[in-house]
Order: C-alpha cells, then sequence, then structure tokens
C-alpha cells in the first residue's frame, strides 16, 4: 500500500498544500482522527506479514486462508468462504497453491464424504506461528504503555468493529458450522 504524500498540490486550487479537507456540508463528525489511524494501524500490523509472505511468493489472501484454517481445523471450506466473505473462484487459486505447496492438507468428512476439511501442516503451522509473532510483537508493542483494564477496552473496540448486528458472528460462524474448536479462545 502507497504511502499518502501530503506535500503534492491539490486539484481544489483554494486548498493548501498539506492541509485536510474540510468535510463535506452535514458531515461535521465525521471521525478522521480515528479513520485515519485504522488505516495507517492496518498497514503496518499485516505490512509486517506481508514482508514476510514475500519471500514465499504469498499475499495477504494466502495469510488470512492460513490464519484461520490453523486457528480451527477442521474448517470446512464452505464455512471458510463464510467467514473471510469471499467467492469460492476467489478462494480457488490461494486455496490451491496453499495445498500443493504443502501449507494445508484437505480431507474428507466423516459423515459427510462431500465435505473438504482443512488442516494446516507443520510447514503451515510454522509460517502462521512466524506471522503471528511479528503481529504479536507489533500488538505486545502499542499496548507496552496501557493499563489492564485499558487493553480490555482496547479489545472491546476492535470487536464491536467486526459487525454492527453481531460482534461474535465471525467465531460462531466458525464454530457452529463445523463444530471445529479454537486452538486458544481469545
Amino acid at each position: 500500500m502507497a504511502d499518502i504524500n501530503f506535500s503534492t498540490s491539490s486539484p481544489d486550487p483554494d486548498s493548501r498544500p498539506g492541509a485536510a479537507r474540510s468535510p463535506a456540508p452535514g458531515q461535521t463528525n465525521l471521525r478522521w482522527d480515528i479513520i485515519e489511524l485504522l488505516f495507517f494501524a492496518y498497514r503496518d500490523f499485516v505490512g509486517d506479514a506481508d514482508t514476510e509472505l514475500e519471500a514465499f511468493g504469498f499475499g495477504r489472501a494466502h495469510h488470512r486462508v492460513l490464519h484461520f484454517v490453523h486457528r480451527y481445523p477442521g474448517l470446512k471450506v464452505a464455512d471458510l468462504l463464510n467467514v473471510l466473505r469471499i467467492t469460492k473462484q476467489s478462494l480457488g487459486r490461494v486455496l490451491k497453491q496453499l495445498l500443493d505447496e504443502d501449507y494445508i492438507v484437505q480431507r474428507t468428512g466423516n459423515n459427510d464424504r462431500r465435505q473438504r476439511l482443512l488442516y494446516a501442516t507443520a510447514k503451515g503451522e510454522a509460517l502462521v506461528g512466524k506471522l503471528a509473532g511479528l503481529q504479536t510483537d507489533r500488538i505486545n508493542h502499542a499496548l507496552s504503555g496501557i493499563a489492564p483494564d485499558g487493553v480490555e477496552t482496547v479489545r472491546h473496540f476492535l470487536r464491536a468493529m467486526i459487525d454492527h448486528d453481531d460482534p461474535d458472528k465471525v467465531l460462531a460462524t466458525i464454530l457452529e458450522a463445523g463444530g471445529a474448536t479454537a486452538k486458544d479462545k481469545a
């Protein structure tokens, strides 16, 4: 993701270089402060992993698939599609590469042979561990000056951002769909 260059000239002749635009009429309470912090926090949070993934020819989609397959062994392909909110076509190329390169294995369901259940291999678990380590380091650094009750506030805020109607929907989708169990419920 490219950084924003604040020194470029603006097409608006009334604006000053580097000055933030004022909100459109009727939009005076927009949370630009939080919006921009989230953009930059996300950029850097995934950027650590992106750098590592490039060495394998992988991208963010590979990371997300590996993450959820590792966290929820036996996850059904259909449930992974729901959790990631992507199409079969979008998942197909990524999943094929992870299967072909032995980061994930696919097994048929015991009760329903049509089910495709996904599991991380030792190789996949090692990569997930490395990526999670990089991201954990960034999280721990960010939380280092925050009191425990503040950490709970951060967790509450992030959960509230997941889904307006049901913040537990993502976890519930995974756990209810296949009966998979999280390795570490957090």
